[in-house]
């Protein structure tokens, strides 16, 4: 795998810890009531806040496999391409179901290094 790649995987699994952190961690935070465009009052709400706790898990671990595939796994691009594309693919879904600029926010990046991996 390229420096790029690597590089560009790396910030996307960063990009993914970080939803983690707003999910899991502070999500009653005015931060995440930007981010998700909720507000405090609605993120405080117990079924939203196991919701967002549940969603932020999976989102960490996305971006362990990330590192995981790019670091240590013996079939570094093959596993990388596929947690990129599943990122495109939930992305897309976002943005058609809940807002158009989820495609540039969450997969913007998981695009460009799924495209790094193909040179």
């Amino acid at each position: 795998m390229s420096i790029i790649s690597t590089l560009l995987n790396s910030l996307v699994a960063l990009e993914f810890f970080y939803i983690m952190y707003l999910e899991t961690f502070a999500t009653p935070s005015a931060t995440t009531a930007k981010v998700f465009n909720l507000s405090q009052e609605e993120l405080k709400r117990d079924s939203v806040t196991v919701l967002f706790k549940n969603q932020g898990v999976y989102n960490g671990l996305i971006a362990i496999g990330l590192l995981y595939a790019t670091f240590m796994a013996n079939a570094s691009l093959e596993i990388s391409r596929l947690i990129l594309i599943y990122i495109v693919l939930v992305a897309l879904y976002g943005s058609l179901t809940s807002n158009k600029k989820i495609i540039l926010t969450q997969g913007g990046l998981a695009i460009l290094a799924l495209v790094s991996t193909c040179f």
